[in-house]
């Protein structure tokens, strides 16, 4: 696993059944590279995250005052709650720590089988 399979949000792309059957290419995949347009996507938070060069929000100074990902963790439901502590684990411990943790998770958001 490795920075570009995390999400801008939190969410853990690399364990996610449709990034692993290539059904969905995560949020990062081609917006990076240039191959898919940046300005068509419809994630604020991607948007935001890739243009001022984050590997994800964790990275932006911002992070505790940005209204974009503030009202993306805040949407009911759990996995929203569950991205949020993703992106806090990484700010205080770092992509290596929360690389290390992730790499066994069966889901998106830190579901253990």
């Amino acid at each position: 696993m490795t920075e570009l399979e995390i999400g801008c949000c939190g969410a853990v792309c690399a364990t996610c059944q449709p990034f692993m059957n290539k059904i969905c290419r995560g949020c990062k995949v081609g917006y990076i590279t240039g191959e898919r347009d940046l300005n068509k996507a419809k994630c604020k938070v991607k948007v935001c995250c890739i243009k001022k060069g984050f590997a994800t929000c964790a990275d932006c100074g911002s992070l505790a005052s940005c209204s974009i990902i503030q009202d993306w963790h805040g949407k009911n439901g759990y996995k929203y709650g569950k991205y949020k502590q993703a992106i806090e684990y990484i700010k205080e411990n770092g992509y290596p720590a929360f690389i290390d943790i992730a790499k066994c998770w069966k889901g998106p958001y830190g579901k253990y089988q």
